[in-house]
């Protein structure tokens, strides 16, 4: 199973792009919980936090795919290390400015979200020049998914610990340092830096004028959706099970079992259309969703939350070759970086229409939201399949890209899209 992610990690610049990009993203994956921890200490309420916290996320949200298709517009050093700067230096307003002037606070956060750089499109769109073999861009895919689920499990671990060796106002500033040197260590990289997009035809949708990237991001929306309903109703579920140290099990689980998922997804080379394949992950995982409603005792709950993380990492790397297939010529970044906003924007709707079932039915209805999430994510799928796969394509390769299939060249596979 390693013998694949091995082989990727001694390829040239591999290992160091991804640890770079992962390092970069810190930033954004910690933002949150910093946010409300250095609230918190300034004396700030959480409805405040809560309100900063969104506006990062708003702001994020926003800002990616526009990012995105600077990338594909003017190559990657240009537009992610000054973004990179920009939002660091956003974020360090807001920690020596704190709550006390509440619209320069605003400001400033709104500023650390919308230049959040697009590393992750990014990386995505480096693998097949660093990598080649399509066979392995599909592994590196899955390599990414299983990544993120790192990142997002140590961010906030050291987010606490720079607050226990110094104070909440050090742990933004040296996790937006540091992720200014994961940036830095990215576009300073060879393939970063010969890296160029297909040319594109000029049009004000971009990614979004692909049918069939559209109906991914409709799926993928609910998917987010589901991710951010299970934190809300895991909180309601611990209160009367434990309390923190539960909820910090069953979130450590949901992240075990996408590594698990993962791991297993990407240790085998996988044949067929990869469309009709994410609508049988995305089945299993609506199903894995459902015995959450069950609600067990702590442990039997952990497991299941385990349960219902195996097939997220799957799902995404699949969505990635997905992505690629569908991206029009000279939007692979920002069809990545859609996909990035997409899953956000799912994942907050998620937490917001969670909050009140769970008020009002308790935790058991809470986890329903995911399961129904992830019955909305497979219908869309299944409603969308003649744009997703078009009439003729059963026995087209996992992963031949559309612009393949249109007489253009995939960015990255060809020495005319390097500089």
């Amino acid at each position: 199973m390693a013998a694949g992610y091995a082989e990727i990690l001694r390829t040239r610049h591999a290992a160091r792009l991804l640890a770079g990009t992962l390092v970069g993203r810190l930033p954004n994956a910690t933002a949150a919980i910093a946010i409300v921890l250095f609230i918190r200490s300034e004396g700030g309420t959480y409805s405040l936090a809560g309100a900063l916290a969104a506006v990062y996320g708003v702001a994020n949200a926003i800002g990616q795919p526009l990012l995105g298709r600077l990338v594909d517009l003017h190559g990657q050093p240009r537009v992610q290390l000054p973004a990179a700067l920009l939002s660091a230096l956003g974020m360090a307003l807001f920690a020596f400015t704190g709550p006390d002037r509440l619209a320069l606070a605003y400001v400033a956060v709104a500023v650390a979200g919308l230049f959040t750089p697009p590393l992750e499109g990014g990386l995505r769109a480096l693998w097949p020049s660093v990598l080649g073999k399509e066979e392995q861009v599909h592994t590196a895919y899955a390599m990414d998914a299983i990544a993120q689920e790192v990142m997002f499990t140590v961010g906030p671990l050291l987010v606490t610990g720079c607050v226990a060796l110094w104070s909440e106002q050090a742990a933004l500033l040296v996790v937006n340092a540091v992720g200014v040197l994961g940036a830095l260590s990215v576009v300073a990289s060879r393939p970063s830096r010969a890296w160029r997009s297909a040319p594109r035809e000029a049009h004000w949708l971009g990614a979004l004028r692909s049918r069939g990237l559209l109906a991914l991001l409709g799926a993928f929306l609910f998917i987010g959706m589901a991710l951010g309903s299970i934190t809300v109703a895991g909180v309601s579920y611990a209160d009367g099970n434990g309390g923190d140290a539960v909820y910090g099990w069953m979130m450590a689980a949901l992240g075990l079992g996408a590594l698990v998922g993962g791991s297993v997804y990407g240790a085998r080379q996988w044949s067929g259309v990869p469309e009709r394949r994410l609508s049988v992950l995305v089945a299993l995982l609506a199903v894995c969703y459902w015995p959450l409603t069950l609600t067990p005792g702590a442990v039997a709950m952990t497991a299941l939350t385990a349960l219902a993380g195996v097939f997220l990492a799957p799902a995404l790397a699949c969505a990635f070759i997905i992505v690629d297939r569908h991206a029009p010529r000279g939007t692979v970044t920002e069809a990545f970086s859609w996909l990035v906003t997409t899953f956000t924007v799912g994942a907050s709707l998620g937490t917001a229409a969670a909050g009140p079932v769970v008020e009002r039915g308790g935790a058991g209805w809470g986890f329903a939201v995911p399961g129904l999430a992830g019955v909305a994510a497979l219908v869309v799928l299944l409603a969308t399949a003649r744009v997703l796969v078009p009439a003729g394509e059963s026995g087209v390769v996992a992963g031949s890209s559309e612009n393949d299939r249109n007489g253009a060249v995939e960015p990255g596979f060809s020495a005319p899209h390097q500089a």
